[in-house]
Parts: structure tokens; C-alpha cells; sequence
């Protein structure tokens, strides 16, 4: 006799219904589906602004659940805990869950699978969070790729996997358990006043995820090469926050990408490589998991950077006062939005940890805790990138000069204008909107002027690092 009891579907950072191969398998099972998303303890680690937006897209994932006649159940508690109370509430007989591949992940994962199948209970994990599982991405050698460029070549020309539709109808429980009130769960407090300034820019839910790659491939892509550099402009795709709460996936990424490359947009090709930037964060982050927490290349471990978050000079980075202007905007758009643009990233963190000379560990944990669309591989290989520890072809001296990198890429001063109100006499809304957004005890008002001077000049930061580099013991 088939087995008929119900199948736990075990959501994390896969918010949606299409393209979920866990819940697709459980759907074609005919079998009741109990879908339930767990407060654990990586969720309670979460930063405060990741937390606010997992918490948006549990929400939204709900009502997609009930417009199918299911239901999402909210629980707190250790996840095996969780699982193994709902199997003995539920006779549920299977938990599927889609992989997650950060290593806390991981270890919880591999003990709640071992535990569950050694009480007969049916545990499978699928994919969909990745276009390639990283273990199946080798060298010629069946090493692991260490650069991003050889590893592109590799995965471009593989066949990905068609997305599969969301199931039409979810077979319901006969009784659904109990459920915790998500608005119990307070997952904007930790954001304060600064909530209500963010959340208008939240792009929240699986449906407003496929009308954002909608409106990327019709009017976006085929001058994404050009723009993606340029602050000011609205050029990239922003499916950045949606891809690490998985509303939606990789594959439907790709093929988009595919269809208007094929149909000649010049930017397509510049697009699937970002996508397979992301890949190669999780590629490394499966084969050398200490890439976290540690410098990749172990060695760096050795350099002098300062570890003291409390000194002045990280304090004025953190609030976006460093004098430099593409730094403050970068670091100010993130407080307003909880995102900053990619090349804002990139010189944030090259002037923290060359012209400042701070450990990327703290940039690292305070984007951890701004950024809407936090990523555990993404941003730890992007401090390390910049750091120059971690995996980069290119030398690890290089210092971008935030000066000539904003006359470059915002020459007109667009973005800094956007993001700096001081000194201005009439204040963009969302350069005032950052004074709403930071801390209270930082005491900052838009009538404060701005830096008279950078903490470290460019020309000063530049020398500075090389002289370290040039001195350093490994």
C-alpha cells in the first residue's frame, strides 16, 4: 500500500511556489502537504535588517500558500525539534527542504537528516537555490575552481535545468496543526525607526520578483553592461534581494537571460556571468567552508589589520562621514534602502580595509547587518575580494581611489547628490531620509556639516596599504 501520510514542506531561503522542486516532488505525490517555515537559530543570528526582510517574505509566502487552499505553519524553536513535534502532531511520514550550502546550514541540515531517516522518517533535500550543485562543477584535475574567470568557461555551456511550474493544487491536511502569529515574532524590532524609512523599497514576494525580471529583460538588459558600473542609474537588475530569500530562482534567472541573449540584447551575456558570480561564491563556500570566517587565503591571517570596531575611524565609516564622497553615499543609500549599489560595495570595502587597514570581518558582520538582501557566500567572498585575501586573479594591492572611481562612474554627481544632504540647499528626499533611518545615538542632523576632510585621504590610504603590504611577515 502507498504511503499516504503527509510531507512536511521545510521552507528557508526558498520563498515561493514555482520552480521549488521540493514542493513540486511533494505535490505530485498526492499526498498532503503541510508546508512550515521554523524561527531557528540561524534565523534568530540573522542581522537586523535581513530578519525585517525574511520576516516580509514569510508573510507574502503565506498568502500565496492560502490562495491555494494551504496554509504556511510558523513554529520557533531548534529545527529538529520543530520537525520531529509536527511529525508526531501530523503522521507525517517525509520532510523535504530545499539545500541551503552556507556550513551552519549544513551541519544543521546533515543532523536533521541522519536523525529523522534513523527514526523512519523519510528526509530528502533537493535543489533549486543554485544552478549547479558545487560538487559537480571540476576541474580537469576533479579539484575545485579557486578563479571565477576558468570556472565562468566551465558551467557557461551547460544545459540548466528547465523551471518547473508551481503546482496547481496543494493536497490540504486533514487537520492543520497550530501556528505561531508571525506578528509575534516582532522581525522588524531590531530595526526601530529605521524600519519604516526601509520598507518602502522592499520588492517583497514571488510575484513582484517575476514582474522585476520582467521589467529587467524588456528595458534593462540590453544596456546592463554599460550601466550596472553607474551609480545614478537605475540599470541593474535588482534581483539581488529576491535570489537570497529565494522568491525566485536562479534558473528562471538564466533562461531569461538566455532568451535575450539569443534575441541580441548586448548586455545578456553580462548578466548570466553575474548570476554565475554568485555560483562561484557558493562553489567556494562548499569547498572551503572556513571562507566565512576566515581569510581563504590562510596566510593573510597574519596581517596587521586592526581588529577595535570601537576606534573613530570605523565608527565615521559605519555612519557614512568619512569625507569621501562615493563612501558615504554607498554606506548612506544602504541605511535608506537596504541595498548599495554593487560598485558602492566594492569601494566601501576597499577603503575599509586599505585605507583605514580594518579586518573585513567587521564590514563583513555590519553589512550582515543592513542588507536586505544579505548573502552568506556573496558577501563573504566580496569583503574577501576587496580585502585582497580571498579569491581574486587580480594582485592584491590593488586600491581603488574613491575619488577618481566617483569621477568615473558619477560624473556629474548625481549619486553623491542623491545620498549627501549636508551642505546642500536644497536636500535631495532621500539623502534627508538617511537621518531617519540611522541611529538616534548618533546624534546626526542634515544642519551638521559635512567632513571638511577625509579621515584618510586617497593618496594617504594608497600609501598606507602598500607600505603594509610591502612589510607583511608571510
Amino acid at each position: 500500500m502507498a504511503d499516504m501520510s503527509p510531507i512536511l514542506i521545510w521552507y528557508r531561503r526558498d520563498l515561493r511556489l514555482g520552480d521549488h522542486p521540493a514542493l513540486y516532488a511533494a505535490a505530485e505525490s498526492g499526498r498532503a502537504v503541510i508546508p512550515v517555515f521554523i524561527h531557528d537559530e540561524t534565523v534568530e543570528a540573522l542581522g537586523a535588517a535581513p530578519k525585517m526582510r525574511i520576516g516580509a517574505g514569510v508573510a507574502h509566502l503565506a498568502q500565496a500558500l492560502e490562495a491555494k487552499g494551504s496554509r504556511l505553519i510558523l513554529r520557533r524553536g531548534t529545527a529538529l525539534d520543530v520537525l520531529q513535534a509536527l511529525i508526531a502532531e501530523t503522521g507525517a511520514g517525509a520532510v523535504y527542504w530545499t539545500r541551503c550550502y552556507d556550513p551552519e546550514a549544513v551541519a544543521r541540515d546533515a543532523e536533521v537528516k541522519a536523525t529523522l531517516k534513523e527514526q523512519g522518517i523519510e528526509a530528502r533535500s533537493f535543489g533549486g537555490h543554485l544552478l549547479f550543485e558545487p560538487w559537480t562543477v571540476q576541474t580537469g584535475t576533479g579539484s575545485y575552481y579557486k578563479v571565477y574567470s576558468p570556472y565562468w568557461k566551465a558551467v557557461r555551456g551547460r544545459t540548466v535545468e528547465t523551471p518547473l511550474p508551481a503546482p496547481e493544487t496543494l493536497c490540504a491536511a486533514g487537520a492543520w496543526p497550530e501556528s505561531d502569529a508571525l506578528e509575534n515574532w516582532q522581525m522588524e524590532a531590531a530595526m526601530r525607526r529605521g524600519a519604516d524609512v526601509l520598507r518602502p523599497y522592499m520588492v517583497v514576494g514571488e510575484h513582484a520578483a517575476q514582474e522585476r525580471l520582467a521589467r529587467f529583460i524588456d528595458a534593462k538588459v540590453n544596456r546592463y553592461a554599460a550601466q550596472r558600473d553607474l551609480p545614478a542609474v537605475d540599470g541593474t537588475s535588482g534581483l539581488s534581494e529576491n535570489l537570497a530569500w529565494g522568491e525566485i530562482s536562479p534558473h528562471q534567472c538564466w533562461h531569461a537571460g538566455m532568451r535575450a541573449m539569443q534575441d541580441g540584447a548586448q548586455g545578456a551575456e553580462t548578466f548570466l556571468k553575474e548570476l554565475v558570480w554568485r555560483e562561484f561564491a557558493y562553489h567556494l563556500v562548499h569547498h572551503t567552508p572556513q571562507i566565512t570566517t576566515q581569510c581563504w587565503r590562510a596566510e593573510w591571517e597574519a596581517f596587521p589589520w586592526s581588529t577595535d570596531e570601537t576606534r573613530d575611524a570605523v565608527q565615521r565609516w559605519k555612519q557614512g562621514r568619512t569625507g569621501m564622497g562615493f563612501v558615504d553615499a554607498a554606506m548612506r543609500e544602504m541605511y535608506v534602502t537596504g541595498k548599495t549599489h554593487n560598485r558602492g560595495r566594492m569601494i566601501v570595502a576597499s577603503y575599509l580595509t586599505k585605507h583605514l587597514m580594518a579586518d573585513w570581518r567587521i564590514g563583513q558582520r555590519w553589512f550582515a547587518e543592513c542588507l536586505i538582501d544579505w548573502d552568506p557566500a556573496s558577501n563573504a567572498m566580496g569583503w574577501q575580494w576587496a580585502a585582497g585575501c580571498g579569491p581574486d586573479a587580480a594582485p592584491y594591492f590593488r586600491v581603488f581611489n574613491p575619488e577618481t572611481q566617483l569621477k568615473k562612474f558619477d560624473p556629474d554627481g548625481a549619486y553623491s547628490r542623491a545620498w549627501i544632504a549636508e551642505g546642500t540647499r536644497t536636500p535631495a528626499a532621500t539623502a534627508l531620509a538617511y537621518f531617519d533611518a540611522v541611529p538616534k545615538s548618533w546624534g546626526l542632523t542634515a544642519t551638521q556639516g559635512y567632513p571638511l576632510r577625509p579621515i584618510v585621504s586617497a593618496e594617504d590610504g594608497r600609501r598606507i596599504a602598500l607600505s603594509a603590504y610591502e612589510n607583511r611577515h608571510f
